[in-house]
């Protein structure tokens, strides 16, 4: 979906029952539970010296061409088989290179639990609130 609601993959537009403000305030550190669950990204150097929690956000950022996608796909299809809530927000990434991915996630069925945002060049400015608005949303949704 683009930041606006739309399915970019069908004509048709998300119908939805609530509406919030783009820059909300989020969650303090008080209010958030500490980190129980391991997240496993599936590559052993990252699991064993960084401990990614479930239900922590993580920003991954670098210069070009250092494998920041790969690491991001290798975590989502790791994941595939766990009820884990994945939202991919690539910036600055070409609407055809975001396709690609996006097919080969489907391939491995790695889909089910996964929602891709991408932003094209008019409406970037709302982009880098999306991701947050997100999250806060699944986090009033669901429990987990």
């Amino acid at each position: 979906m683009d930041p606006i609601g739309h399915v970019v993959l069908s004509s048709s537009r998300i119908i939805s029952q609530c509406c919030s403000h783009i820059e909300s305030q989020s969650l303090g550190i008080i209010f958030r539970q500490s980190v129980f669950e391991p997240l496993q990204t599936g590559i052993l150097s990252i699991d064993s010296m960084i401990p990614i929690g479930k239900g922590q956000r993580e920003l991954i950022v670098g210069d070009r061409q250092t494998g920041k996608t790969s690491l991001d796909i290798d975590t989502i299809i790791n994941q595939q088989f766990q009820s884990v809530l994945r939202i991919y927000l690539p910036i600055g990434q070409k609407a055809a290179s975001i396709l690609e991915v996006y097919i080969s996630l489907s391939l491995r069925n790695s889909t089910s639990f996964l929602v891709v945002v991408f932003s094209v060049l008019k409406i970037k400015l709302l982009f880098h609130c999306l991701g947050s608005e997100c999250i806060l949303y699944f986090l009033m949704i669901l429990a987990d």
